[in-house]
């Protein structure tokens, strides 16, 4: 993509109502603009970076053996008046009727719609177990909504929901969840902690939260500072391997890590003091095994290996993926701007030409574009006829993890500058190896 063709309406000034750094940075970066408060559209740089959390969600999730769907907006009332949540859920629900008085509302979750589907479709225990989810628009009336699109009332979520014959089949499908999570927030750049939390409205006693630590943070979280020396890295899982998901489970859960409707001081203070750690964290993700809270009301039953009809044990599991942008930028960010982790970033490589219109600078610019253009790479070509105060200013503040840096000067002796967006350190390469230094970043 060159910039002098690209949507990119970046800000010189922070709106006065943008009160975190995420707000204010996707208001500059030209990634969102407002439609109404708590909604917001998604502007081509905010929607590539939301595609690319999407497209890691769907890789991990269908690597643990989960099967995507697509589920509408709008749900009948009927569904939930079945569960018992219609009126209970409260006035974050987005209640109406369509032209034939019917009772419908504005989906916050799917659990009982996803109920719907299967107890019409699936009779037998042989068809078990089986997980689905879908990523979908949701929407949830906050009576305050703030801080951008980290607390909206229109977000992007991938929900997910298993069926299992026993109770023991779904608390594996809980782990297989929970190591799936720490795979995608991983190959994101993040360290998501997952803690111990309370289920709300979605019920159940066993449940976890992933917590990104972040001063901006809605919600008060203690936790044992060994946790945040656990990655999980590259190691390769068997999803089916009920050993190997506990494993998992009880290396990343076993320390202390709660939010604080959770936290139990008595326990906390058994830790080593100087371990002891108190701090914000944005909730990015969750995961509950509920039992048959849901398919008991609902009849979702299956005909176990005796013949007899068993509701069926389940749990959900979801991941915030638009608040997972600003998440990504409340982590990844400095005093100039955004800081993209490569896993997610809008481009891969900013090129900068620093005399445009030279004839032999704007060929080295074409020439870099077309080599990682043709390794699959997708660089953003700043063509534009600005000084170079500016064009840096730009790639600093969308945060692109590497730029480069075309001038005459550097050409005359045979070098561009390298620049990594999060160090600032900038080395001097020739042309063709400051792109075989990209293609390796990146495994290309």
């Amino acid at each position: 993509m060159r910039l002098s063709r690209y949507f990119l309406p970046v800000l010189k000034e922070t709106p006065a109502d943008a009160q975190i750094a995420s707000h204010r940075l996707m208001l500059r970066a030209g990634m969102i603009k407002q439609a109404s408060a708590g909604n917001y559209s998604w502007l081509p740089l905010g929607y590539k970076v939301l595609q690319n959390i999407t497209n890691i969600v769907h890789e991990e999730q269908q690597r643990a053996g989960h099967i995507p769907i697509l589920m509408p907006t709008l749900q009948s009332a009927d569904l939930w008046r079945e569960s018992g949540r219609y009126d209970a859920y409260g006035p974050e629900m987005l209640r109406m009727q369509d032209r034939h008085g019917r009772d419908m509302l504005y989906g916050p979750t799917n659990e009982e719609m996803v109920t719907d589907i299967f107890r019409s479709h699936v009779g037998s225990y042989k068809d078990l177990p089986l997980t689905l989810y879908h990523i979908q628009w949701k929407f949830r009336d906050e009576i305050r909504p703030r801080f951008g699109v980290m607390r909206g009332r229109e977000f992007y979520m991938k929900d997910g929901y298993n069926f299992d014959l026993t109770k023991e089949d779904a608390l594996h499908a809980y782990n297989r969840h929970l190591v799936s999570y720490l795979r995608t927030y991983e190959r994101m750049g993040l360290q998501a902690i997952p803690m111990r939390a309370d289920s709300g409205p979605i019920g159940g006693d066993d449940t976890h939260e992933f917590l990104v630590l972040a001063e901006t943070g809605e919600s008060e979280v203690f936790y044992d500072s060994e946790i945040t020396d656990l990655r999980f890295g590259d190691r390769e899982i068997d999803y089916d391997s009920v050993e190997q998901c506990q494993g998992v489970l009880e290396e990343f859960t076993s320390r202390y890590a709660r939010t604080d409707e959770t936290h139990d001081e008595d326990l906390f203070n058994q830790i080593p003091e100087e371990r002891r750690r108190v701090a914000r964290g944005i909730e990015v993700g969750q995961i509950f095994y509920f039992g048959t809270k849901y398919s008991e009301p609902m009849g979702a039953t299956v005909q176990d290996s005796e013949g007899n009809k068993v509701p069926v044990h389940m749990g959900s599991h979801g991941i915030g993926v638009s608040r997972l942008v600003g998440a990504l930028i409340e982590a990844n960010h400095d005093d100039k701007g955004i800081i993209w982790p490569e896993g997610v970033t809008p481009f891969h490589a900013g090129i900068v030409n620093l005399r445009q219109g030279d004839a032999e600078t704007d060929k080295a610019c074409e020439d870099i574009y077309a080599a990682l253009t043709a390794a699959g790479l997708e660089p953003l070509y700043d063509d534009r006829d600005e000084r170079a105060g500016g064009k840096f200013a730009t790639m600093d503040l969308i945060g692109l993890p590497w730029r480069v840096t075309v001038g005459p000067r550097g050409l005359k002796n045979g070098v561009v500058e390298l620049t990594s967006r999060r160090t600032g350190e900038s080395e001097e390469l020739a042309p063709e190896m400051a792109v075989a230094r990209i293609k390796e970043i990146y495994g290309v």
